[in-house]
């Protein structure tokens, strides 16, 4: 189902012309839009964005009936397709042939910046391997917003994404991820959150500085910040974590990322000893506190269980 139509005079405009300055050819070959949307306050929608989605010959959106109700309220009457990712890659080879023939299209998903957790990829890539020029529009992501009240460090930070669903696995990658001293965040479905900092509270250790950020730009938006384990027990206590959520986890510091013979330690001494006897011994090797080692250990039996 395409997205509700509104009478009006449609035609190419001034955002158009402008994209041929930044790099667009005059051979008549179209153009794609990545066009960022509200992650949930209308107001955030910039006037270049709609602009383009006026302008555009068709827009490619994640879900039409969802993005019908913000192209409404924008009197945006631009005809739509489906662009998810379950058709993503039937569906390029089409949108890439009109943009070679010549047609605007503007990509844009339910909320905030298409591509960050989001489909689009397949349909970017094949645009550029084909020489079609790619202009951002931006404007909200819910990553960024919650990394800008975050109070943790914004020189070097790593997104990524939403962990894996199962506890296994979820223990393993942030293993893999413990020592990296950039700011990580991630993405996480509400039924899932309590296990997530469950989990990063074993393997990251329960003192890692976090925030929670939730409905940003909502009504019940709500950003806490705390310990992984005081989040933890906030969350056991009944605060309530409906909404799409948002976790930032304070980087690991430079003595505990550049100490892998901790680790080693603890792998040699655990292979052989119960695992409170194994971090008290590791506690008096290294000068490190025993219960961080301890839980340590767990989370490192844990992952190669």
């Amino acid at each position: 189902m395409g997205c509700p139509l509104h009478p009006q005079t449609r035609g190419r405009s001034r955002a158009v012309g402008d994209a041929m300055t930044a790099g667009a050819t005059s051979t008549g070959e179209g153009l794609l839009y990545v066009v960022a949307t509200p992650i949930g306050n209308l107001g955030d929608m910039s006037p270049r964005a709609i602009e383009v989605l006026q302008s555009a010959d068709l827009i490619a959106a994640e879900d039409t009936r969802h993005s019908g109700r913000l192209l409404a309220h924008f009197n945006i009457g631009t005809a739509c397709v489906a662009l998810h990712e379950h058709n993503e890659r039937r569906a390029a080879p089409e949108l890439v042939a009109r943009m070679q023939a010549g047609a605007v299209i503007a990509l844009i998903s339910d909320a905030g910046t298409p591509l960050l957790s989001d489909h689009g990829y397949v349909l970017v890539r094949a645009a550029v391997d084909a020489g079609i020029v790619v202009l951002p529009v931006p404007g909200a992501s819910a990553m960024l917003a919650a990394l800008s009240v975050s109070g943790l460090a914004t020189d070097r930070f790593v997104f990524e994404g939403f962990l894996p669903s199962r506890s296994g696995p979820r223990q393993r990658r942030l293993g893999e991820i413990r020592a990296d001293t950039r700011t990580l965040l991630f993405y996480e479905a509400p039924h899932r959150l309590l296990e997530t900092l469950t989990d990063m509270s074993a393997v990251l250790g329960g003192q890692r500085r976090a925030v929670l950020a939730r409905e940003l730009t909502k009504r019940f938006e709500t950003v806490l910040h705390g310990s992984l384990e005081q989040l933890r027990d906030r969350l056991l206590g009944g605060e309530e974590h409906r909404g799409e959520c948002v976790l930032l986890v304070a980087g690991a510091e430079e003595a505990e990322a550049g100490d892998e013979q901790v680790q080693r330690i603890l792998e040699v001494l655990g292979e052989e000893l119960p695992a409170s006897k194994a971090a008290a011994l590791a506690a008096r090797i290294t000068g490190r506190k025993r219960k961080p080692l301890y839980e340590q250990l767990l989370a490192m039996r844990s992952q190669s269980g």
